[in-house]
């Protein structure tokens, strides 16, 4: 019995000191492929690749522009006033209705005023005829040259009073001067008006205007025959096609800012004058512009840099970025289309030419998606 209970613990001892022996010579011993006799430590085993996802880069149409905030105007606009005071006879037109140019619109009472230019004629007839007369008497020596110009001056001095006439009776009624619609009056036949009174407003609506504001640093980057896109609250959905018409020479000192004006075709009638617009001015077009997604950018100090895929490896590229749009910058250097470029994983690139393993490829929809993107903005930014 006691030498059972000497005997485990012995067996339990040369164990131990069995598998000691053994981890200490296995350390000891060389590793493969190294020489015998060199320390163990000065073997280093390789970094595995680094996983990223990369895409392409992509060609797509960019456009820089500028939001801006206006008002529709009409083509034409005036308000009719008489300029002399009287008394309405004739209201020739019916509310909101279109009428033409040179078409009769308000008459007033022109009793006297007919009166007095029948008058002129009658006195012009009589002067004419003693002129006449006299001019034969002149010739005959019946009478001086000079009572015979008196007669002359004395005609065109009655020719000159029918003028005037006829000119007050002419102010007596009020013509479109323009084709357009007339708005809602404010009159009625038989009222007595004074000069210069509102009567009703004229509106030349088949073409409009939109008059915009832009910042004071664009103004040098205007110009006529621009292209706008013009949008009303008033109609949804619906975008209208503009150009710039006319710049104004002169910046508005107290909103530092220039004033610009489009003319859109109206023919259905649809925008009003008054309606609020929001514009958007395209100041320049690049048709194939190279992007990539904003998070394949890396700033680096001072420096914009992406990291470019070649041959398994990564390498960090420098480039120069231009405007942004939807998630996508644009490259102006550095880069040409097709190039593949990390997206994600970045940060577990340390330096260029570390190897890589494409965790997530580009997709050929990602890609498609990217050329198809639009061109529109809420504003302009760069880099």
């Amino acid at each position: 019995m006691n030498l059972r209970r000497l005997l485990y613990p012995g067996v339990a001892a040369l164990g131990i000191v069995a598998l000691g022996t053994y981890a200490y010579f296995a350390q000891r011993a060389p590793i493969a492929g190294v020489d015998a006799g060199k320390p163990a430590a000065g073997v280093q085993k390789s970094a595995p690749p680094a996983a990223v996802d990369v895409t392409q880069v992509a060609s797509a149409k960019l456009s820089e522009d500028i939001n801006a905030v206006g008002s529709i105007r009409s083509n034409e606009s005036v308000i009719l006033k008489p300029e002399i005071a009287g008394r309405i006879t004739r209201l020739n037109f019916s509310d909101g209705q279109p009428v033409q140019k040179g078409q009769l619109l308000v008459g007033f009472d022109a009793t006297v005023n007919l009166a007095e230019v029948q008058q002129a004629k009658a006195e012009l007839a009589i002067a004419a005829a003693n002129f006449t007369r006299n001019a034969d008497l002149a010739r005959q020596k019946f009478i001086s040259e000079r009572a015979k110009d008196e007669s002359d001056a004395n005609v065109q001095v009655l020719d000159a009073k029918l003028a005037l006439a006829q000119a007050r009776l002419a102010k007596l009624e009020i013509r479109a001067p323009f084709s357009g619609i007339v708005g809602i009056r404010t009159v009625s036949v038989g009222d007595y008006v004074k000069d210069g009174a509102e009567l009703v407003n004229l509106e030349d609506i088949s073409s409009v205007k939109v008059d915009f504001r832009v910042p004071e640093k664009f103004a040098d980057r205007t110009a006529r025959g621009q292209v706008i896109e013009v949008n009303v609250d008033a109609l949804p959905g619906r975008v209208f096609s503009a150009k710039v018409d006319a710049i104004d020479p002169q910046v508005d000192a107290s909103g530092r800012s220039s004033l610009l004006r489009g003319r859109i075709a109206n023919a259905d009638g649809k925008l009003k004058p008054g309606m609020f617009a929001r514009v958007r001015l395209i100041l320049s077009e690049r048709p194939a512009a190279l992007v990539v997604p904003e998070e394949a950018i890396v700033p680096q100090g001072d420096k914009v840099t992406v990291w470019k895929v070649v041959d398994g490896k990564a390498e960090r590229v420098e480039v120069s970025t231009g405007l942004r749009r939807d998630a996508k910058v644009e490259i102006l250097s550095g880069l040409k289309l097709g190039d593949t470029i990390v997206t994600a994983g970045q940060i577990r690139l340390s330096k260029s030419g570390t190897p890589v393993r494409i965790a997530q490829p580009a997709r050929p929809a990602a890609i498609a998606a990217a050329t198809a993107m639009p061109s529109a903005s809420a504003s302009i930014v760069k880099n």
